[in-house]
């Protein structure tokens, strides 16, 4: 049945994974509409990252459902290239190849995986660079980029691929606080231009402005959910109380 936008452009039911012996995702549900930021927060090792990960099918679920734009993530007959470019993921680490300038970083994958023009892809390449603020530094290697700069270079080249969601894991976890905010400003420019994305994040006050529904998970299920706006002021569990007391 072919997805409308007036569906869940993600759609996540009941899913469970383990690894060995340790549940890690214990029955999570939720849906994501189009042009939806959803924040998920919550302690280490409480299954955020693996839920992204299940997401983009970099981790295989135990059971459930995973539904993007209507197809099943987990069916076996699934092309996950089909699926990659429509869902993009930029982790905590960087991942650039060290011997690539940030221009050929980004346009490797247009390229390489999806066979395109390597005119266009370096026009492409070129202004998503200028979109992430780092005109001038096409040339330079990672080597010579700081930690920001290097993960806006990996937002550019998830984006190169020009996917329908973008996931974000953790992104800022591994940067000086001076350059977290550089990369929070290209988050939310690709937020308020309507792009559908999924952020695990430990920053609040940017959860707090920029998502339209939080998600905080404990345990390998979703604890409590709500809107910013009356989860940070009016959450019930004390699990989330107790959370939010230590981090805010």
């Amino acid at each position: 049945m072919a997805w409308s936008p007036d569906q869940p452009i993600v759609s996540i039911q009941n899913v469970y994974k383990s690894f060995g012996p340790v549940e890690v995702l214990k029955g999570v549900s939720f849906d994501v509409m189009k042009g939806e930021v959803i924040c998920i927060i919550g302690p280490s090792g409480s299954g955020k990252s693996t839920l992204l990960r299940c997401i983009n099918a970099l981790v295989p679920i135990d059971r459930g459902s995973i539904m993007v734009e209507g197809q099943e993530v987990h069916d076996p007959d699934l092309d996950k290239l089909e699926l990659r470019k429509k869902v993009g993921m930029v982790f905590q680490q960087y991942n650039l190849f060290p011997h690539k300038t940030a221009l050929q970083n980004v346009m490797m994958a247009p390229i390489h995986v999806l066979k395109q023009d390597k005119a266009e892809v370096e026009a492409r390449a070129r202004r998503l660079i200028r979109k992430v603020r780092l005109e001038g530094k096409e040339d330079a290697y990672p080597g010579e980029l700081s930690g920001g700069q290097q993960q806006r270079v990996a937002i550019a080249r998830s984006l190169a691929m020009n996917p329908d969601i973008m996931l974000f894991d953790e992104v800022t976890a591994a940067l000086d606080p001076e350059t977290v905010k550089e990369v929070l400003v290209t988050i939310r420019e690709l937020a308020e231009e309507g792009m559908t994305c999924l952020l695990v994040t430990h920053e609040m006050g940017f959860a707090r402005e920029i998502a339209d529904h939080i998600y905080f998970t404990d345990g390998g299920v979703i604890v409590e959910h709500g809107p910013p706006k009356t989860f940070f002021k009016e959450a019930r569990d004390p699990r989330t109380r107790e959370f939010l007391s230590q981090i805010l």
